[in-house]
């Protein structure tokens, strides 16, 4: 369900993404919510697994802190002693045996602890193994253990010590598909114990390369880049040894090698391995061309480093690195990337993902990036590829997977409540000109060439109306009028709309062989949902807008196009908010006639619908005949709304998800036993049924309306087939539609806007809400005031 218990969050406007790595944090009002222990390396303590707990972590809290507790137990020992935040609760130094037994008794007699979770390397325990494996059997709580290694062709000794950790563990989590197999066929892990949850990496703006090489002094330079804790273990010589054959065919190449030297190899070897990195660049003549970063970056110059780099190198010498975290997030941020043959990288780069190159090669190496620094679109073609595949491994959805997996293991003591990400415009206003609003957008750059169309303008101007109307940001008044503007671009001069301009902003072509019907029908809704504030908008823009829709009225008797009617009657229904008018009425009731008489004549006992078919914006078409009804009274309008919607629910929700029409196929009568198809699920289907539900809320009050309601915003936010987000908190673009087996990545208009409208409908629904409640109370309240009153009265 959705948490609505910080009104002030829900209005929220902004969200940092800037810096991705930034998570807003929301109180958590109850205090007895059931808690789970990580168990882990953290935060100031410098290492792969304490970063990867700390993403994690802020992820988990930010999307789901009303739904459980995370608290913290720090691993530590007598060469690494750390101060912390008041966030960890526990400290286990793994270098005094006694601890073990005393934090297991100490988690024992919790009862709120519910789970511990162990983000697990055998390093950490390696002084203690016997009590480590004690202390687990200790715990009676269900044990969650995170395998970040997985070694193939395990002798019988590390054999043994894995079963024995994963026979004493609920669930084993690995991050990647090949780790899960090595489990199962050579540890003989049981498979049903086995979850895969990948590595998560952070969203990024995908800022333009060459405004960050600018801000970073790199100008003019094809960026080479790798990052991490420095060890000798990443082979940077590899690439150094490949520089002088790179530079010879691309001089302006510079190498960054990014990242301080690892805590645990000062302690041993001081700084050894840099020096000797440092003289190979000497002794090449490579100072031209290479360039130390010895910093642990904070996570957003890291990420924007990344964004502008041309050509990632992954050279990592351990063929049984079962996973990377600096791999992951190169490829996130859309690094083209060259790659040792690490398992990883193996599973991730395969068909157009990257390039691999032999362990230690200097020669493949030099040969691959030379190729890909001469040709562009390979490099463009790899990052998109990249970019798809690492997106199911965004740390939202990787914090998905945790809290999927928590609730599983509390059996009805953790229930998950999705945080409403706040309010965020950018994406809009990125992609909106001083003409309109652009059709398309790549991953999320908007795409000039695809043009304009009316269809989303006229969206737009809802979503602003309504955003302004919440908010009374001034800055919306722009927005509106570029979007109203554009809708008079539209109109002809009978009073008809085109719906699609290109870039020249010249009508175009496909105006004349397209159905231009719901694109009418939408600009009506539009303008008349803008003339309904007419006592919050300016009173000029009102008047003219009312102008353009009665213009547009003339000629609407002559729709006939189911959801082009159904459109014109929520027009009509909001004008008519404003002020009585004899004239829509009678136009609300000649198109509300046409959708009953439709749904009379293709009705039957199984199938109340108005088609033989259930296709796009099914949602639009109850509640418009409900509009209709409360424009004029009409009951047979309330009744065909109510039995049509309650049908259309019936084929949508299924297992406390939504998942609406496909339109790879839509759901025939013919065909209504046939499994609806997996994928083809577009956002302005989820989002035209949470308008309605809330319709059909506030004029039922049926519970089960305002449940739905709840279930269709988390599709957004991961409640869907494939637990990933749809809804892009970091650019506030919502991805163009959740597939069978993927979420395209692009961010157009179409799916931006409906997810903002029906974001400001829940933020409007739980507003109400809230307003009632207090409500209830304190009338609630008075009731107990003159009981009292009168008892003391009695007395």
């Amino acid at each position: 369900m959705i948490n609505n218990s910080n009104l002030s969050h829900i209005l929220n406007l902004n969200v940092n993404c800037e810096n991705p790595g930034e998570r807003l944090p929301v109180p958590c009002v109850d205090k007895n919510l059931p808690e789970v222990l990580f168990i882990t390396s953290y935060p100031p303590r410098e290492c792969g697994i304490a970063t990867y707990s700390n993403d994690l972590i802020s992820t988990l809290k930010s999307k789901f802190d009303h739904s459980f507790k995370i608290n913290i137990c720090a691993l530590e020992s007598e060469s690494e002693l750390h101060n912390y935040i008041h966030e960890v609760k526990y400290i286990l130094n793994t270098d005094h045996p006694d601890e073990f037994q005393s934090l297991a008794n100490t988690i024992n007699d919790d009862p709120n602890c519910k789970i511990l979770l162990i983000q697990h390397e055998f390093g950490f325990f390696a002084k203690a193994e016997e009590e480590f494996y004690q202390f687990l059997k200790t715990i009676t709580k269900p044990i969650v253990i995170v395998f970040h290694t997985v070694l193939p062709g395990p002798d019988e000794t590390l054999k043994i010590k894995v079963q024995q950790l994963a026979g004493i563990a609920k669930y084993v989590i690995v991050m990647t598909r090949n780790s899960g197999r090595i489990l199962i066929h050579e540890y003989e892990v049981p498979k049903a114990k086995i979850v895969k949850i990948a590595h998560g990496t952070h969203l990024v703006p995908h800022l333009d390369k060459e405004i960050l090489k600018v801000k970073y002094h790199l100008s003019g330079r094809k960026v080479l880049s790798t990052f991490g804790l420095l060890n000798s273990g990443k082979s940077i010589e590899t690439t150094l040894e490949a520089l002088p054959e790179i530079v010879k065919n691309h001089p302006e190449v510079l190498f960054l090698i990014i990242g301080k030297t690892h805590p645990s190899v000062i302690k041993h070897e001081g700084e050894d391995y840099r020096e000797k990195l440092q003289k190979m660049v000497e002794t090449l003549e490579l100072q031209h061309y290479v360039q130390f970063i010895n910093n642990f970056l904070p996570t957003q110059e890291l990420l924007e480093y990344l964004q502008l780099t041309d050509i990632y190198l992954f050279t990592s010498k351990d063929p049984n690195q079962a996973v990377s975290g600096t791999f992951s997030y190169a490829i996130s941020c859309g690094c083209p990337i060259i790659s040792t043959p690490i398992p990883h990288a193996v599973e991730v780069l395969k068909k157009d993902g990257g390039i691999i190159f032999d362990f230690g090669n200097s020669k493949q190496l030099a040969e691959a990036t030379v190729n890909l620094l001469n040709d562009v679109n390979l490099r463009q073609n790899i990052s998109s590829n990249g970019l798809h595949r690492m997106a199911s491994t965004a740390w939202e959805n990787t914090a998905i997977g945790h809290a999927a997996l928590f609730e599983k293991i509390g059996k009805g003591e953790i229930s998950l409540r999705y945080n409403i990400p706040p309010l965020n415009l950018d994406h809009i206003k990125k992609m909106t000109t001083d003409f309109g609003i652009i059709q398309f957008s790549t991953i999320n750059h908007p795409d000039l060439n695809s043009g304009y169309t009316l269809d989303d303008n006229a969206r737009a101007l809802i979503a602003l109306c309504q955003h302004y109307e919440l908010t009374k940001a001034e800055e919306d008044l722009k927005y509106i009028k570029i979007y109203f503007n554009f809708i008079k671009y539209c109109q002809q001069d009978d009073g008809v709309f085109v719906n699609y301009i290109d870039k020249e902003k010249n009508i175009t072509d496909q105006n004349n062989s397209d159905n231009l019907a719901d694109a009418n029908g939408r600009a009506i809704w539009a303008l008349g949902y803008m003339t309904h504030l007419a006592t919050v908008l300016p009173k000029a823009l009102v008047a003219d807008a009312e102008l353009t829709l009665q213009r547009a009225l003339n000629g609407v008797h002559e729709i006939h196009s189911t959801r082009a009617m159904a459109f014109a009657i929520k027009g009509l229904y909001f004008n008519n908010k404003k002020q009585k008018i004899k004239q829509n009425i009678l136009l609300i009731k000649t198109l509300a006639d046409r959708l009953v008489q439709m749904y009379r004549h293709e009705a039957d006992e199984n199938w109340l619908w108005f088609e033989s078919y259930l296709t796009y914006a099914n949602s639009i078409l109850p509640e418009a005949l409900l509009c209709a009804w409360l424009a004029t009274d009409e009951p047979v309008y309330k009744e065909t709304a109510k039995a049509s919607f309650d049908f259309l629910l019936s084929k949508i929700f299924r297992n406390n998800k939504i998942k609406v029409i496909s339109n790879k196929t839509w759901l025939h009568k013919s065909d209504e036993l046939i499994p609806l198809a997996i994928g083809g699920e577009q956002p302005i289907d989820v989002a035209y049924t949470i308008l309605a539900l809330n319709k059909f809320y506030k004029t039922f009050g049926e519970a089960g309306y305002r449940r739905k309601l709840n279930t269709s915003f988390n599709w957004f936010l991961g409640s869907n087939h494939l637990n990933q987000i749809i809804y892009n908190p970091c650019t506030g673009g919502c991805y163009d539609g959740l597939e069978e087996n993927y979420v395209n990545l692009n961010q157009g208009a179409e799916s931006t806007i409906s997810y903002l409208m029906a974001r400001l409908t829940v933020a409007q629904f739980l507003i109400k809400e809230s307003r009632k409640k207090r409500q209830r109370e304190h009338y609630l309240k008075s009731v107990k005031r003159a009981q009292i009153a009168k008892t003391v009265s009695a007395l």
